[in-house]
């Protein structure tokens, strides 16, 4: 009996046992779906989330900083974030899905949007890769989205956006409001998929989310630094 009970451990239960334990506490990946991170991310790629420092700033441990690029699901009472669908089939419960975007401003900052240029704390953000990106005709300007009033934000919560700034690019903070520590699965540190990429991406003004990615291939994997 005790053999028996060893060899279904071995066999059948450790194998998803240890891969559930490492998903949860020690890494996991999660795959891009969609163009709100554009430039600065593309469709399909691969991101490494180590989730035990994640598990420790919602312990408050450590915490996240401007410029990190975080895997978190929307607040709870933003009704538009929640959805029947995944993958193309209809579920019979609705659920939060992961959302990739980067975070602008921290607890105790004012984050505003004027014409299209984020402004932390009266300073305009440093988002130069993103401006060039979007700046030759695509980058939201007039809407809503792209003025919005001052936003303090709270203690113990985060205001994320994407990188993509043409009309209608990314829902972010600015239509949910900040996002709670808890709801942040963690930190993305690294691309690890594709191994290789065409080396830009055309911003695609008329229609951002078919945009498609050209020019010579390069070493796509790498690593984040705020």
């Amino acid at each position: 009996m005790t053999a028996r009970l060893a060899r279904l451990w071995r066999e059948w239960l450790a194998p998803p046992v240890v891969a559930l334990l490492f998903t949860q506490f020690a890494a996991t990946a999660v795959r891009v779906d969609g163009t709100s991170m554009r430039p600065g991310l593309q469709h399909g790629e691969l991101l490494v989330i180590p989730r035990l420092e994640g598990w420790a700033h919602t312990l408050g441990v450590g915490t996240y900083h401007r410029g990190d690029i975080v895997v978190f699901k929307p607040p709870r009472d933003a009704p538009g974030e929640w959805t029947h669908r995944y993958r193309g089939l209809t579920l019979p419960w609705a659920y939060r899905p992961y959302l990739v975007k980067r975070i602008v401003g921290v607890p105790g900052d004012t984050v505003q949007v004027d014409r299209g240029t984020v402004t932390v704390n009266g300073q305009a953000l440093n988002e130069s890769q993103t401006t060039v990106y979007w700046g030759g005709g695509c980058q939201d300007t007039a809407s809503d989205l792209a003025n919005t009033p001052p936003v303090t934000v709270p203690a113990g919560t985060y205001f994320v956006m994407g990188d993509n700034r043409s009309p209608g690019g990314s829902l972010d903070s600015r239509v949910f409001g900040p996002v709670g520590t808890a709801d942040i699965a963690g930190r993305a540190v690294a691309s690890v998929w594709p191994l290789v990429a065409p080396a830009t991406a055309a911003s695609g003004c008329d229609r951002p989310d078919r945009s498609q990615a050209q020019g010579a291939a390069h070493w796509n994997p790498r690593l984040f630094v705020p």
